[in-house]
């Protein structure tokens, strides 16, 4: 919560928070309830827009559950809260004991579970026998005057036509343009896309590489490997031959201003219209007297682009 409201003041119009159950490896530490927090930064900021990045609404998580959830979070935040939503990693769905299905299904799931949320968001009674889910007489009392939209996460060409097709935004994790292609040319033209951008502020380079190594390791794995483990653990040994050099390709470390908005130009570059920017490691005040100071102005003022702060 204290993270969201320095973003606010610093200048960051956006921000995103992960609904995760673990965190990847242990030593990132607190892995909360989403929801929760969510309604603190709604009564604790003003207009700071947030998002979460994301939710999978398809096993630990029921679609009707998510549609009530959300609907009282956009009413705390009116016009601030966007509903992110993915086909998830193991590693938090698999927590209730429901097996892990294969790719294909879980994006089966959760078109099925968007037609679900959309509806029950219309107010009146709904019950269906789907595929893959099952609501009985459900109403949602508590909407919104304006319903938050609703971005689905993509990686790869499948999901990015999916979300072009069915959703009002995008998500990304890396800046790689032919998402943001195909997605556009599958109905998501004038949509917005949405990219993560991992970067360790600190006052020295080393210090920062050493950091990012030490907390984040997870994210210069490659390949569907991290959809597919199941604890912290098992993060914990697949990156034990990840190396800072590794880490360093996708997490811009250190004190260079240029070489972070150098970052988020390339962002822009490949058809990002939101940036938010993930801090990894525990200096977040530094971090953000850094942007407030030397990277905020360079795109608010020349190209209106906008940021947030990802808080894991």
């Amino acid at each position: 919560m204290r993270y969201a409201v320095r973003a606010e003041q610093v200048g960051f119009q956006y921000a995103m928070i992960s609904d995760h159950y673990h965190p990847w490896i242990g030593q990132q530490g607190n892995s909360s309830y989403v929801w929760a927090v969510l309604g603190a930064i709604a009564s604790s900021t003003t207009y700071l827009k947030v998002g979460t990045g994301v939710t999978c609404p398809i096993l630990r998580n029921h679609p009707a559950l998510i549609a009530q959830a959300a609907a009282t979070v956009a009413m705390l935040m009116p016009g601030r809260f966007m509903l992110g939503l993915g086909t998830g990693e193991r590693l938090n769905e698999h927590v209730l004991g429901q097996p892990w299905p294969p790719y294909a299904t879980r994006a089966a799931m959760l078109e099925e579970a968007v037609s679900i949320i959309r509806r029950l968001w219309q107010g009146d009674q709904y019950s269906c026998s789907g595929r893959y889910f099952t609501v009985e007489n459900a109403r949602l009392y508590s909407l919104p005057e304006a319903l938050p939209p609703i971005y689905l996460a993509a990686a790869g060409p499948n999901s990015a036509t999916m979300a072009g097709r069915i959703a009002d935004g995008l998500i990304n994790f890396t800046p790689d343009a032919k998402v943001t292609e195909t997605f556009q040319a599958n109905g998501g033209t004038g949509k917005p896309r949405v990219v993560q951008y991992n970067v360790c502020w600190a006052e020295d380079e080393q210090e920062a590489r050493k950091t990012a190594l030490k907390i984040c390791p997870n994210v210069a794995l490659k390949g569907p490997l991290g959809q597919e483990l199941a604890v912290p653990a098992h993060f914990e040994q697949s990156v034990t031959a990840i190396t800072e050099d590794d880490v360093a390709k996708v997490i811009v470390c250190g004190p260079d201003a240029d070489r972070h908005a150098a970052g988020i130009q390339a962002c822009i570059d490949a058809g990002y219209d939101h940036v938010h920017v993930y801090q990894v490691g525990p200096d977040q005040e530094g971090f953000f007297r850094f942007y407030q100071d030397n990277i905020l102005p360079r795109f608010t003022e020349s190209q209106g682009a906008s940021g947030a702060t990802a808080t894991h």
